[in-house]
C-alpha cells in the first residue's frame, strides 16, 4: 500500500510527468493535491496500470482530489529547451495552477528546480511510493494518451493512437516513410544514424 504523502501536517502535493521519451507529442505533467482522508488499494505508477484501471482511477482523482491541474509542454519548446527541463516546466505550470498553493512539493525522479519559496523533495520512483505523486503520474498519463489519440486522427499513418508518440519499431518505419509532422521533435535522434533525416 502506497502511502498518502511525506509530511502529514502539510498541504503538499505530489507531482510527476509522462512522455518524456517519446518522439512525438507534448510531456505532460500533474500536480494533485490529495485529502487527508483518501486511501485507494488500487492505485500505483500509472505504467503499472491497464487502461480501464487509468480511467477509472482518473475521475476518482478527479472527484476527490483538493486540488489538481494539468498543463502540457509542447514540441517547440521542448526543442528550444531540452526534455528536462521542458518536464520541469511542466510540472511547475501545473503546481502553479493549484488553489489552494501547497506547503510541500512531492516530486517524481531526481531533478527539479526551486519553484517560488515552496519547498520540494524529488522522490526516485516516488509515482511507486506515494499516492499524490501515483496520482498525478495517472492524470499525466491520460491526459497526455487523449492529446496522441486527437492529434492521431489527423496523422493516422504514425498510429499514434497505439504507440503514443513513443519510439517503437512501427512509429520508426512511419517517420522513415513519411518524413515528421508538426509534432515531432526535431531535437530528438527520431531515427537510427544510418536513417538520417533532413530538416532543410
Amino acid at each position: 500500500m502506497l502511502q498518502l504523502k511525506l509530511h502529514l501536517e502539510k498541504l503538499e502535493c505530489g507531482t510527476d510527468e509522462a512522455g518524456r521519451g517519446c518522439l512525438a507529442g507534448p510531456v505532460t505533467a500533474a500536480a494533485v493535491i490529495l485529502p487527508d482522508n483518501f486511501s485507494n488499494e488500487i492505485l500505483n505508477d500509472s505504467k503499472q496500470l491497464s487502461l480501464p484501471k487509468r480511467n477509472q482511477l482518473k475521475e476518482l482523482i478527479e472527484a476527490k482530489a483538493i486540488a489538481f491541474q494539468v498543463s502540457h509542454v509542447m514540441m517547440d519548446e521542448i526543442d528550444q529547451i531540452n526534455i528536462l527541463q521542458a518536464s520541469i516546466t511542466a510540472m511547475q505550470r501545473a503546481i502553479g495552477q493549484l488553489n489552494p498553493i501547497p506547503e510541500f512539493i512531492a516530486v517524481d525522479g531526481n531533478k527539479f528546480n526551486p519553484f517560488y519559496n515552496i519547498p520540494h523533495q524529488c522522490i526516485i520512483k516516488g509515482d511507486a511510493k506515494f499516492l499524490h505523486i501515483a496520482a498525478a503520474s495517472v492524470l499525466a498519463k491520460t491526459y497526455r494518451d487523449q492529446f496522441m489519440e486527437k492529434i492521431h486522427e489527423e496523422f493516422p499513418e504514425y498510429n499514434w493512437k497505439k504507440n503514443k508518440g513513443y519510439p517503437t519499431k512501427e512509429h520508426r518505419e512511419a517517420i522513415k516513410k513519411y518524413g515528421i509532422t508538426k509534432y515531432h521533435r526535431k531535437s530528438f535522434k527520431l531515427l537510427p544514424e544510418q536513417l538520417k533525416l533532413n530538416f532543410n
